[in-house]
């Protein structure tokens, strides 16, 4: 089965770390990481986004690992397009988090228009900080969690 799946991933943390677990239960994985220019389009707090490069080599090292726990291929490619890959007819899932639902529901309709089976579309539950609240990769550049979601304090 092939499994894809999109972001910015700036930087990886918990919650993205249980989006690629699910993603290589299910199969070899395809990430579709945003473009330079993609990846301000698709935040909701205007902040700085590491370059497509660091990004894909921080993204690769991560895959690299959950990948051979599962015996699974990976591949990274350039999102162009908030749809980007997933409109493609080689996929079976897509995995998304909670929020991205809604694109995942677009992109089977574009595949339908298309002549391509929907995708089953898997949502991932977020992961909660020690805090109770989500996981993000803003809190994380904010300041006010570290990647596991533990509260960073100012000692």
């Amino acid at each position: 089965m092939d499994v894809a799946l999109g972001g910015t991933f700036d930087p990886v943390h918990d919650g993205h770390r249980r989006l690629f677990e699910r993603a290589f239960e299910l199969g070899d994985v395809t990430v579709g990481l945003t473009s330079d220019e993609l990846a301000p389009k698709t935040r909701d707090v205007d902040r700085r986004v590491r370059s497509y490069d660091e990004r894909s080599a921080d993204l690769e090292t991560e895959l690299e690992s959950i990948a051979a726990d599962y015996d699974r291929e990976f591949e990274v490619r350039m999102l162009e397009s908030p749809t980007g890959i997933a409109t493609e007819p080689q996929y079976d899932y897509l995995v998304v988090s909670p929020e991205t639902r809604e694109g995942g529901e677009r992109i089977n309709e574009i595949r339908r228009e298309r002549g391509h089976d929907p995708l089953e579309v898997v949502v991932v539950p977020h992961v909660l900080a020690d805090d109770g609240d989500i996981i993000s990769s803003t809190r994380i550049v904010n300041g006010e969690i570290d990647e596991h979601g533990n509260i960073v304090t100012d000692d």
